[in-house]
């Protein structure tokens, strides 16, 4: 089968097109024949070797990928051929055939499309993490999402609306500001052309956000933190800006706050009931129509190369899907 792959650690931009071995599903595995796969910022990590788990090159890169089981291995009996399924896993899911743990192979409901199944996994079950079991936001509540136009922040939003909170979405431009309108979002930030703290004191009537979700990291935690509320969380999600930040200790102290830390991949692998049970309730919302995921971007296999310059330019808005043509 034809395959993206990574032949080296480095830049998205090394990746190839080539002929590799089909798998086979080993004891407790499944094969799923693949029609859709979304990227994810972890996936540039990975390519890069930078993540916390370092697949040896050669490898198929792509974490998040929907398909039909085609094939069982030994031992598998809560799955079968024919099963319409989203798959979660470090690399694999950028080929026509993916194998994958059988308790990462997660049932959809016929109602969703691949291309959303292929959405729905990473970012909406690291967002449905943060939200309820780590920053326990309720109705009522205020959310501050920073870097709010990409998967994961785009993702916060509709969760957090969903939860009845009132949702600030900060991102960097007018145009991924009006995107976050267009989901949900009740009041926006230009985090590059206006104050952060000072907007969210202004928007909460000086309280402060109760919760703050933050994939990016770098420059603007110190201030998104001095903006938050008594007995805030702050939730911290990924670095896409690059840069880990050094907050005060001094900051929580005063604010009564609490530094959270959100890993959706080590939750699923220590809690994998919990996360099941969370990925049937995102189904649920998905076919109810509360939650839609927004793909703004796709592409075809072949053009993998272009999809990442997207996330890596910190362009893309939602969701960027792979589609595996046949």
């Amino acid at each position: 089968m034809r395959a993206v792959l990574c032949t080296e650690y480095g830049s998205h931009e090394k990746l190839i097109l080539d002929d590799v071995t089909d798998p086979a599903p080993a004891p407790g595995q499944v094969l799923i024949d693949v029609h859709a796969a979304s990227l994810n910022f972890p996936d540039l990590l990975v390519i890069r070797g930078e993540y916390q788990f370092k697949p040896e090159p050669p490898f198929v890169p792509g974490t998040e990928a929907a398909g039909v089981i085609v094939a069982l291995g030994e031992g598998v009996s809560g799955l079968s051929v024919g099963r319409r399924v989203t798959s979660v896993g470090v690399v694999g899911a950028f080929a026509p055939l993916r194998v994958v743990d059988e308790s990462t192979a997660i049932p959809i409901p016929d109602e969703i499309g691949f291309e959303t199944a292929a959405s729905m996994t990473m970012a909406y079950g690291t967002s449905y993490h943060a939200l309820v079991q780590r920053g326990r936001l309720a109705s009522g509540e205020t959310l501050l999402v920073l870097g709010a136009a990409g998967g994961v922040g785009s993702a916060a939003i509709e969760i957090g609306k969903v939860l009845g909170a009132t949702v600030i979405a900060a991102a960097s431009s007018d145009e991924k500001l009006e995107f976050c309108r267009s989901i949900g979002a009740d009041h926006t930030i230009d985090y590059i052309t206006e104050d952060l703290k000072s907007r969210v004191m202004e928007i909460t009537g000086s309280d402060g956000a109760d919760v703050i979700y933050d994939p990016v990291g770098g420059d603007f935690a110190e201030s998104a933190f001095r903006a938050i509320a008594w007995n805030g969380r702050y939730l911290v999600v990924g670095f896409t800006a690059g840069d880990i930040p050094r907050l005060p200790l001094n900051l929580p102290l005063l604010k009564g706050a609490s530094i959270i830390g959100v890993f959706w991949g080590s939750f699923i692998a220590r809690e994998p009931h919990t996360a099941a049970a969370n990925l049937t309730e995102i189904s649920r919302l998905i076919v109810g129509g509360e939650l839609k995921p927004p793909i703004t971007e796709t592409f075809p296999l072949e053009r993998v190369i272009d999809a990442y310059e997207l996330l890596a330019s910190r362009r893309a808005m939602g969701k960027i899907v792979l589609r595996v043509d046949r």
